[in-house]
């Protein structure tokens, strides 16, 4: 998984006084948790960015002090009336323990389905998964080039052996559904069918 480097410095005072002084200077006040000792740093609210306002899925590398930490996003918390971040909090990462995220999930291949009029129905964009941190992908891979009307792709279909789903295997990840159109179309084919069917028959006795 791709990662965003975070610089900010540790916090000396983590009292209100401070933490509005820092606010007041456009930093935000952050903590690290899942360490023997939680890490209480600040930085520049444009560094959050790339790691906020975005569909895709990142790890931290959070730089304090000369020190690098992985980490996740756990919480954050924007102003009720300005939407700016105010607080941030970070689960520090290991090696060798798994960790648990949403990841996005992407589609791929076109589904016969949806070009016989077919309606896709996308019901889980994103799927909660387990796995050690060298392990998370950047996103789920969902193939829908078999998905006819009708059809659904369980969670069952996309296993992968580098991560676990934390849904049920019959979860439902994307399915098409039969729209009018689709209907329709179906009709008018089953009819031509008949008609050629009949034209032979005809033709046979002829």
């Amino acid at each position: 998984m791709k990662s965003i480097t975070i610089k900010g410095s540790k916090r000396e005072s983590v009292g209100k006084v401070a933490t509005k002084a820092l606010r007041n200077a456009g930093m935000v006040p952050c903590v690290i948790y899942g360490g023997e000792n939680p890490i209480h740093f600040s930085a520049e609210e444009k560094a959050f960015k790339k790691l906020v306002f975005t569909p895709n899925v990142y790890t931290a590398s959070i730089e304090v002090d000369g020190q690098k930490i992985p980490a996740i996003l756990q919480d954050i918390q924007f102003h009720p009336v300005t939407d700016r971040i105010i607080h941030v909090d970070f689960y520090q990462l290991f090696e060798d323990k798994e960790i648990t995220m949403k990841i996005p999930v992407k589609l791929t291949g076109t589904s016969p389905g949806v070009l016989n009029g077919g309606s896709l129905r996308f019901t889980n964009r994103k799927l909660k998964v387990k796995a050690l941190p060298s392990n998370l992908p950047d996103f789920v891979t969902a193939d829908i080039s078999e998905l006819k009307i009708g059809s659904k792709l369980l969670i069952s279909s996309i296993f992968n052996e580098a991560y676990t789903f934390m849904h049920p295997d019959n979860t439902v990840v994307v399915q098409v559904r039969t729209s009018r159109n689709a209907t329709e179309e179906e009709e008018e084919a089953a009819e031509g069918a008949e008609g050629a069917t009949e034209e032979a028959a005809e033709t046979a006795a002829e």
